[in-house]
């Protein structure tokens, strides 16, 4: 999986992004809220954040990311742990908590099980217009009839419907889908993204010139 670790402790950062990767994740770091939103650009499968950054709130960015759709499941990291503050992370979006001092395989655990929802999350109904795509039945309606989608085509859907309303960057999608950024992989997710608007309509998958591609007109 890909992993987001956010936290203003470079050491703890460190141990924990180097743990994650022994357990076979690609890990990317942001030690403030600033780069959080920079490295989010591209996408991943879960976030580890921290709710004490030196420009922001961990609660904040998290109840900001709901609110643009964005449905990657989150671990809160917090130096309190108190009641109050893991009803207030609950409400802003947060999937789980864990207190520090924490155990490094608790927190290893504890990815593995969000990696795990996040795929269960794939199920999820999305509604366009007259269009709906079921991901967990893997089947697309148009006007009530039902259209043939492969399967290079789901993943490129079901990777824009995990990021909600965000732009998924290009290179993000290329490395999900095909496992590599080719001028090939390219040029195949390109005749895709074509094929998947001809069939569903034009407004089902959006572009962003210089950015990458997002779901819905937008």
């Amino acid at each position: 999986m890909r992993v987001l670790v956010v936290d203003d402790h470079q050491e703890l950062r460190a141990l924990v992004s180097q743990a994650l990767e022994r357990d076979g994740h690609v890990v990317r770091q942001a030690g403030d809220v600033e780069q959080a939103r920079q490295a989010l650009m591209d996408a991943v499968d879960v976030i580890v954040l921290d709710i004490g950054l030196p420009d922001g709130s961990g609660l904040s960015l998290c109840r900001e990311l709901r609110e643009d759709g964005v449905q990657t499941p989150i671990l809160i990291l917090t130096a309190h742990n108190r009641v109050a503050e893991r009803v207030e992370g609950l409400d802003a979006g947060a999937d789980d908590f864990l207190g520090k001092p924490f155990a490094i395989a608790e927190l290893r655990a504890r990815v593995r099980a969000l990696g795990r929802r996040r795929e269960r999350a794939s199920t999820v109904r999305v509604q366009l217009g007259d269009v709906v795509l079921d991901f967990g039945r893997r089947e697309a309606l148009r006007a009530g009839s039902t259209v043939s989608v492969t399967a290079r085509e789901w993943a490129i859907l079901e990777m824009l419907a995990a990021h909600g309303d965000r732009v998924v960057g290009r290179d993000a999608l290329l490395e999900s889908v095909w496992g590599e950024v080719t001028s090939g992989a390219a040029s195949s997710l390109e005749v895709l993204v074509g094929r998947i608007r001809r069939k569903l309509g034009e407004d089902v998958v959006r572009t962003l010139r210089g950015e990458g591609y997002g779901l819905g007109s937008g």
